[in-house]
């Protein structure tokens, strides 16, 4: 049975990854300050949803098979970054139609990318964002196996574990669309929708060109 010095170690690890300023951070830092609440709950948990599959996966020794073949890695990691490329390309190019009025749909919300404010779109936006970065594969199969003790059952053990990250994943969520609310009205303002977009639609797309490049 995993102790508690052991489970402690883990939430250290994956609550300073959970920390760090990245993809999910911007995902849901836009769709939250666009007031776009329950969408932003669904990417939430749509991430989550991906962290713990990749959690079973590696429980069960099958993201072994992805970090030896490097094929299989290699063909996951032109997928995410191709989706993470198109992502952020759609939020830049919202952001000229706007600037210039060449998309005749300005101003009416129907007519921007990610408009629907609905939890399914906001969660199939999430989950495919996580399971197709297989650094959180590799990750996975890198730090998992060291907290699962000798004996004990890999798949529950290891599922405990994803749920740890997925509970301290799901609090900072929380923490960031309270915060993305909180400045909603100002965020909206056309200009500042649009230097928010700008920010979002690069980072997006820059996180997906350094996974197409990355070794």
């Amino acid at each position: 049975m995993i102790t508690a010095s052991a489970l402690g170690s883990f939430a250290l690890i994956v609550g300073l990854l959970t920390l760090t300023p990245g993809l999910d951070t911007a995902l849901i830092l836009r769709t939250a300050a666009l007031g776009r609440r329950t969408r932003a709950w669904g990417v939430v948990i749509g991430i989550q949803s991906g962290t713990l599959v990749w959690g079973v996966l590696s429980s069960i020794g099958v993201t072994a098979v992805l970090t030896a073949s490097h094929l299989a890695y290699t063909a996951l990691r032109w997928a995410g970054a191709a989706y993470l490329v198109w992502m952020g390309s759609r939020i830049l190019v919202s952001t000229l139609n706007r600037r210039t009025g060449a998309d005749p749909g300005e101003g009416d919300p129907a007519h921007e990318p990610d408009a629907d404010d609905s939890f399914n779109s906001g969660w199939r936006q999430g989950a495919m964002t996580n399971l197709l970065n297989p650094k959180v594969g590799a990750f996975y199969m890198a730090i998992l196996p060291q907290f699962i003790p000798a004996g004990a059952p890999h798949l529950t053990t290891g599922t405990l574990l994803a749920c740890v990250h997925i509970l301290l994943g799901t609090l900072w969520s929380g923490a960031l669309i309270a915060f993305a609310r909180a400045f909603r009205a100002g965020l909206q303002r056309p200009a500042a929708r649009r230097v928010l977009d700008r920010i979002s639609g690069t980072v997006i797309a820059g996180l997906g060109l350094r996974l197409a490049l990355s070794d």
